[in-house]
């Protein structure tokens, strides 16, 4: 193979599909320089995409909301089929098809040992972890492409047992990568459990994974709430109840209006830093969202926060939010002795529990998150759909594999 394809940032609101060479067997020259490292990657494999998904993450970065460069090549949520492994790779074979998290990990450093691959030690020298395809996280090629090259193979690659029981369930299967882990970490991090009343903030994909996690999770009600008609719609269709931001009225009245009580057993914050606060007109408020679910969470709770939250952007409402500043009310969360967890989910913790749920009919995640297969060509569309708040999880097929 001599070429490759991939999505790139081509500034605010605005990618291409370009040409770029065909992946090899080496890391980036910032890991490997800046870390001292071998540049050759026998450890690697090289894989040609199946399918790989346009994210929430990615959408920030497409507008303009990070510190991305023009021209990040974007895309971390990947499932494709073994072409080439190096010499080191042994438990992967040519053909397999294998969902990649979006982390990339080493599998060797304390982090890794410690089940933390979010956040591996050896793949990023300008901080701790790294994915393919995103701003300040190691210079990795993106994987909403033809080809990509997945380093630490043995480590990263989970395989699917069977190809054709795959291919059949390739739309469930193709969320393994981030959005599905993610969301079942969000709710698993937030203390559901059997019995419990969850109220999710946001209804994307993200959000939509999370309630779904949590139903999984043994909730008796899973409550969304979010601004958009069409997400909300999409939520009531596997089952959670809903709350209509855009009305402008208090969370805890509308919380109360749907449980009968002002507060929750958990919540998750699956919005992020580019919250509005309510009312059909509101305008950004970056911590409108963490502070509602430390409103709401009954004293005691946990707080799932797989929202992306940023240390630079540039498009933020003040100073301080585009240093990552935000007005939070730590002192309500402090009193209710509220935890919280965030950061980037440790997606092997959960892939290969979740694939099984996949596998043998007991999750159905591409239904709640109302997948939908496009051609590479049509990403750009895509991602423009996908801001105007379409209700769909847009699943690239770059080959034309899935039926």
């Amino acid at each position: 193979m001599t070429g490759n394809r991939v999505v790139v940032y081509k500034g605010a609101g605005e990618v291409a599909v370009e040409s770029i060479d065909y992946p090899t067997l080496e890391l980036p020259k910032d890991v490997s320089s800046g870390m001292k490292i071998k540049k050759k990657a026998p450890h690697a494999a090289i894989l040609k995409l199946v399918t790989t998904n346009i994210c929430g993450s990615d959408q920030h970065m497409v507008r303009g909301r990070t510190t991305a460069p023009v021209g990040q090549t974007l895309g971390h949520e990947i499932t494709g089929e073994v072409v080439e492994t190096g010499d080191d790779v042994l438990f992967v074979n040519k053909g397999d098809i294998c969902s990649v998290p979006f982390n990339i990990a080493c599998g060797r450093c304390r982090m890794c040992n410690e089940g933390k691959t979010g956040i591996c030690l050896n793949v990023n020298p300008a901080r701790a972890g790294a994915a393919y395809g995103y701003v300040d996280m190691g210079g990795w090629i993106g994987g909403q492409a033809e080809y990509v090259m997945v380093p630490y193979a043995d480590f990263n690659l989970l395989r699917f047992p069977d190809r054709d029981q795959a291919m059949e369930k390739i739309l469930d299967l193709t969320m393994l990568s981030d959005i599905f882990p993610t969301g079942y970490h969000g709710a698993y991090t937030a203390g559901v459990t059997t019995g419990s009343t969850v109220y999710v903030a946001g209804a994307g994909p993200v959000g939509l994974a999370a309630a779904h996690a949590a139903q999984l999770l043994g909730a008796s009600v899973v409550v969304v709430g979010d601004m958009n008609a069409e997400r909300l719609k999409q939520a009531k269709s596997f089952g959670c109840e809903t709350v209509d931001l855009s009305s402008g009225d208090k969370i805890e009245d509308l919380i109360e209006g749907v449980l009968g009580e002002p507060e929750v057993d958990a919540a998750v914050d699956a919005v992020g830093f580019e919250a509005r606060g309510h009312g059909a007109d509101a305008e950004e408020a970056p911590a409108t969202v963490l502070n509602d679910v430390m409103g709401i969470a009954r004293a005691g709770a946990s707080l799932g926060i797989p929202g992306l939250y940023v240390t630079g952007d540039p498009g933020a409402i003040d100073e301080n939010a585009k240093q990552g500043r935000l007005g939070i009310d730590l002192g309500l969360g402090w009193a209710k002795s509220h935890s919280f967890t965030t950061g980037q989910c440790p997606v092997k913790r959960y892939n290969r529990q979740l694939m099984n749920l996949i596998l043998s009919g007991k999750a159905e995640i591409a239904k709640a998150v109302n997948a939908t297969k496009i051609s590479l060509d049509d990403a750009p569309q895509g991602y423009s759909d996908f801001d105007k708040g379409a209700a769909k999880k847009y699943v690239i097929d770059p080959h034309g594999m899935v039926a």
